[in-house]
């Protein structure tokens, strides 16, 4: 199904126009980024909390230290709300109140799942470290059983979700139009600087592509 179904989660109350349920919409605002805000509740309290994350078909990989109250809840299967936000614009009005961002998100609700297994451990980890640093995985030291016993891992299904995008320029009213004030949009764009070596690492070395200025911007647009 190409379309997720609205739930009353997901259903948009504010600026309905704005959302969008196709599945290809929502896996391409996630494939942009790579950092989610994760929100759930411990002891009564809500807690957010940003994190990496890495996208695998409808389901997206979220990992942490196994000592960390996120990662315990987590793979307990609480419920949980994962949002992801990219914002692309300032947008300027004539008026402060009609001010706004242009922005592509996505806010996803469900119970994260438990990733045992040690081959699909390994995998999900390198899903999300690939989303971050294309090819940086078959690149670096692989995870040792100590390292991986101490991270959990979960997936979290991206079949409750919903994507909300604003763009264009602002929306001023009508009786504001005439007011001698500028009104548009500044654009924000991700950059990347050179990488700079770590201590140790040989200044003749060039950096690989994964790493080189701009390759990762390039592969997030």
């Amino acid at each position: 199904m190409s379309t997720l179904p609205v739930t009353p989660r997901t259903r948009l109350g504010r600026h309905p126009e704005r959302g969008a349920y196709d599945r290809a919409v929502i896996h391409a605002i996630l494939d942009a980024g790579f950092l989610c805000h994760v929100a759930f509740i411990d002891e009564g309290q809500p807690v957010v909390i940003p994190t990496a994350y890495g996208r695998d078909g409808d389901r997206i990989f979220i990992h942490g230290s196994s000592a960390s109250r996120m990662m315990k809840l987590l793979a307990g299967g609480a419920e949980v709300c994962v949002n992801v936000t990219l914002v692309d614009g300032l947008v300027l009005a004539r008026s402060a109140f009609s001010h706004s961002l242009n922005f592509r998100s996505v806010a996803i609700f469900g119970r994260a799942e438990l990733i045992a297994d040690a081959a699909a451990k390994r995998d999900a980890l390198r899903v999300v470290t690939d989303n971050i640093a294309p090819g940086r995985w078959s690149a670096s030291r692989q995870p040792t059983d100590r390292e991986l016993k101490a991270t959990t891992v979960v997936w979290v299904p991206v079949d409750e979700a919903s994507a909300k995008v604003r763009s264009g320029p602002p929306k001023d009213d009508p009786e504001d139009l005439a007011l001698p004030y500028w009104a548009g949009e500044v654009p924000l764009r991700w950059t990347y600087g050179p990488p700079l070596a770590a201590p140790g690492v040989p200044g003749s070395a060039p950096p690989p592509p994964f790493a080189a200025a701009g390759s990762v911007l390039l592969r997030k647009q």
